[in-house]
């Protein structure tokens, strides 16, 4: 299986890690991407994204990356499609994905396997992908190649379970397909490989898995403003029922949904459901409460320094972290950046800083950040903010207020220092 050639479409979040692990395991590894400054990096031995893991599993020479579709795409026994899959305005928008298929489409061979990685509603491959592919290569799906869809799953920056360590599914149109798919995954993944009996089984799979935590997440969210009117410290409650060991799963409040999956993927349901008549009310209230939570936080801030006796347009306010999640540079669908976009036109200085964005922050260090600093909101937990903002650190900074919206610093501790303290539902 090693001996052939595989081609990943896109190389991004999803599709760069892959390729590396598809190296990692001998594979020839070709990469197509139409980013030039990215094609070129990845030829030089250098990651375009911040991840332990690529960075662990790079290696140069390994991995030819181009921006020419016939050179990479033309001599492979296994494409593999991960490009984005955004929501615009609610909408999903698969444009990425056509256009992935209509390049690869001309060099589709006999015997070739397909798969779509990227994240679809149910009936993508069989409606869309299928014709486009069929129509360029004048090849049988099923027949003469092979196509299904295997949802992506990465968790970046997570040690534990990488790219090699995370179970997977897949569906492919034909019984052949599925053998070929799984074999080709055994030899990549070093954990379970589910077949399922349909592509569209498949492509809900992803969707579902996101809506759910993104309906958890809204559920802690609303219960946190609730528990803030009602003087609960919602950490504690969640504890205490983490203390049940059967029916209850542990989710945490925060100041918003970011990423490209949780915050996306729910749309995809929703406007798939709507157009085959179901309306999804539950799923889109989720949203709703999600994408309400930058605007709760600016909300706390402005509580916080009118406790402070601080007038919010002479405020000066520090954002720490800027991605979506921990010792990550991925700002996609960040709340953290929607929070900065809201205080920015309140008050009289606003400082963002975070190490693993340096091109977004407007000081290249902690301590500038903290200098002359009212108020901080933390938005990202990173290590290294967690290990500085002591309290007695912030004491010596003379931080008046701390919004703290991961819920992650010691409040006793900043409290006693005589410093305001507020969380998310705490």
């Amino acid at each position: 299986m090693n001996q052939n050639t595989v081609c990943i479409v896109g190389l991004g979040y999803v599709g760069f890690p892959l390729a590396c692990l598809c190296a990692k395991k001998g594979f020839k590894v070709s990469g197509f991407d139409l980013d030039a400054e990215k094609v070129d990096l990845i030829n030089k031995g250098k990651s375009p994204i911040k991840d332990s893991y690529v960075e662990e599993n790079l290696a140069a020479g390994k991995i030819k990356a181009t921006t020419d579709a016939k050179t990479s795409l033309n001599l492979a026994d296994i494409a593999i499609v991960c490009v984005p899959t955004p929501a615009i305005d609610s909408k999903p928008d698969l444009s990425f994905v056509k256009a992935a298929c209509k390049e690869l489409a001309p060099f589709v061979s006999k015997g070739e396997l397909v798969i779509i990685e990227s994240t679809i509603y149910p009936g993508t491959v069989e409606e869309i992908v299928l014709p486009i592919l069929e129509k360029g290569s004048g090849l049988k799906a099923g027949k003469d190649f092979f196509l299904g869809h295997c949802p992506e799953r990465i968790d970046p920056g997570n040690k534990k379970f990488t790219i090699e360590k995370i179970p997977r599914v897949l569906a492919c149109l034909s019984a052949k397909g599925n053998a070929k798919a799984k074999k080709f995954y055994n030899s990549l993944i070093d954990a379970e490989i589910t077949v399922l009996a349909s592509v569209k089984s498949a492509e809900a799979v992803k969707v579902v898995e996101n809506t759910f935590r993104d309906i958890n997440i809204a559920y802690v969210n609303e219960l946190a403003k609730s528990f803030d009117k009602m003087g609960i410290d919602l950490s504690e409650v969640i504890k205490g029922a983490s203390t049940k060991p059967f029916g209850f799963m542990p989710f945490y409040p925060g100041p918003g949904v970011g990423g490209h999956c949780i915050a996306q993927d729910p749309y995809y349901l929703i406007e798939r459901a709507r157009q085959s008549g179901f309306k999804h009310s539950f799923l889109a209230l989720a949203r709703e409460i999600n994408n309400s939570m930058p605007s709760y936080v600016v909300l706390l801030v402005e509580g916080l320094l009118q406790k402070a006796k601080i007038d919010l347009k002479n405020a000066k306010i520090s954002v720490l972290g800027l991605s979506y999640k921990p010792e990550i540079d991925d700002v996609r669908e960040s709340p953290a950046l929607k929070i900065a976009s809201l205080l920015k036109p309140k008050v009289a200085k606003l400082t963002l800083f975070d190490p693993f964005v340096l091109e977004k922050s407007n000081v290249s260090s902690l301590d500038l950040a903290l200098k002359d600093c009212d108020c901080i909101v933390l938005a990202t937990n990173h290590r290294v903010f967690l290990e500085k903002l002591l309290p007695s650190f912030l004491k010596s900074k003379s931080v008046k207020a701390v919004l703290d919206a991961r819920n992650a610093l010691d409040k006793q501790g900043i409290e006693r220092e005589g410093i305001l303290y507020k969380g998310i539902g705490r």
